[in-house]
């Protein structure tokens, strides 16, 4: 690991007595507000961001609040300059300076931590979820929350045996006419709902193709790899191109955006797990590029009482063949529903536009990263949901359903074949699909739940 000094296994070993003490305040009575009153002066966290990526936008606003009453104690991230860009930017916000950090490790072995917000790669978000658990904090995991099925199981194991605060970053649970839009559906405005059409369009260009290369300065290849098996760098893998290069540390566009759109869909049709997955996809822009993903896919997920969720991802055709270039559309019995992220459109049974909400808010699109008053709600809603303040918007094992839609999705165009599942848990009855279940794991990172 980073430094040779910090291994996973020591990790472990350093941290036993620390994770059993802390988790034991459960075991002793406490309730979620008295946890909160004792996590530091008028509640205030102390919080840790891992990963500064594209996502840091995001939560910059809300941390950066002397309302949200945190303290910002560790800059986390394997990639010196993204370490010293947050640093910058944070230092103008603040009246103090947070720790700059490579290890992981180093920040989840502080005790003064209450809580992190993992904004890894996809193959850190479970992994660094369940260390972060063990060591006794709050996590707020990005989007999607776990790289195959087994993870998102295992996170909700996790969860339960911790007693933590585990959200997951589909941000668009904290947008206020999403969520007005949704009750109403609830309370029959639409009679009732059957299907969901979910979608997503974009532009993405050609991508280099992957050659061997040294990894760039100031990256800390080894502990970027994490859990994934070991393997020589290749270029431009590090900042963005991991989602479209194999399936050792992303999860493809399904897997990085229709959790969003999928999320919504389950949400309004209130499904958990489907009896039937069939799944189109292929590669068909920029043949000879590096990009080694499927790139369009038309998913179909059926539930059972004949609820259908279908999911149209375009990633290199930006057609907005919906109208809009994300959202979902929910169809009912006596209406229909336009939602985005940025209003809500109401049908009558013949199509007649009933009412129109616009969101106040900024949060972007089909734009890298970014941020917005959805992003800031959600976090916030994180911190006080920790505090014991509120009900929690997207608790992990709701989280973990949504993403496993996408699994489902892409085990089934990897395999090439369609399958039924189990529709208490979502396993797959198709021995070529369970055999993707989960993954393998570097030597030391394996889950000890």
């Amino acid at each position: 690991m980073s430094n040779k000094s910090s291994s996973r296994r020591d990790f472990i070993k350093k941290t036993t007595l620390l994770s059993a003490g802390i988790s034991s305040l459960g075991s002793l009575g406490f309730s979620a507000k008295s946890y909160g009153n004792i996590l530091g002066a008028n509640d205030r966290i102390n919080v840790a961001i891992i990963g500064l990526g594209r996502r840091l936008e995001a939560f910059i606003p809300p941390l950066s609040d002397e309302k949200s009453n945190i303290n910002l104690s560790y800059l986390c991230d394997v990639m010196k300059s993204q370490r010293e860009n947050a640093g910058s930017i944070f230092s103008k916000r603040l009246n103090y300076s947070p720790k700059l950090e490579n290890s992981f490790f180093k920040v989840i072995e502080d005790k003064s931590v209450d809580a992190i917000i993992n904004a890894t790669p996809d193959h850190w978000h479970a992994p660094g979820t369940w260390l972060a658990l063990e060591a006794g904090k709050n996590v707020y995991v990005e989007k999607p929350c776990s790289h195959n099925p087994r993870e998102g199981e295992l996170l909700v194991e996790y969860q339960k045996k911790y007693g933590k605060v585990v959200q997951m970053g589909n941000q668009q649970r904290s947008s206020d006419h999403t969520i007005e839009i949704i009750k109403e559906i609830h309370n029959g405005v639409i009679g009732n709902p059957y299907t969901a059409t979910a979608f997503y369009s974009n532009g993405r260009k050609e991508v280099p193709i992957p050659t061997p290369a040294s990894p760039p300065e100031g990256l800390d290849w080894e502990l970027y790899q994490g859990p994934s098996p070991r393997k020589g760098y290749m270029h431009d893998t590090w900042d963005y191109n991991w989602h479209w290069y194999g399936w050792d540390f992303g999860t493809a566009e399904t897997g990085n955006n229709a959790t969003h759109e999928l999320d919504v869909a389950r949400w309004a049709l209130q499904v958990d797990f489907p009896n039937h997955v069939a799944v189109d996809s292929g590669k068909y822009h920029f043949s000879e590029d590096g990009w080694e993903m499927y790139d369009t896919m038309l998913a179909t997920f059926k539930f059972d009482d004949n609820k259908t969720i279908m999911w149209d991802g375009k990633s290199r055709n930006n057609y907005n063949m919906y109208g809009s270039d994300r959202g979902t559309i929910i169809f009912g019995t006596k209406g229909s529903v336009f939602v985005n992220r940025g209003l809500y459109r109401l049908f009558d049974v013949d199509g007649k536009l009933i009412k129109e909400v616009k969101s106040t808010g900024k949060e972007g699109s089909t734009g890298l990263g970014g941020g917005g008053d959805m992003s800031s709600q959600h976090v916030i809603n994180f911190l006080d949901s920790i505090r014991g303040k509120v009900t929690q918007r997207s608790p992990i094992d709701e989280g973990a359903k949504s993403t496993l839609l996408c699994h489902l999705a892409n085990i089934s165009s990897r395999i090439g074949e369609n399958f039924d599942c189990n529709t208490s848990n979502g396993h797959i009855y198709n021995r070529k699909g369970m055999a993707l279940w989960s993954r393998e794991y570097e030597k030391g990172w394996e889950p000890k739940i």
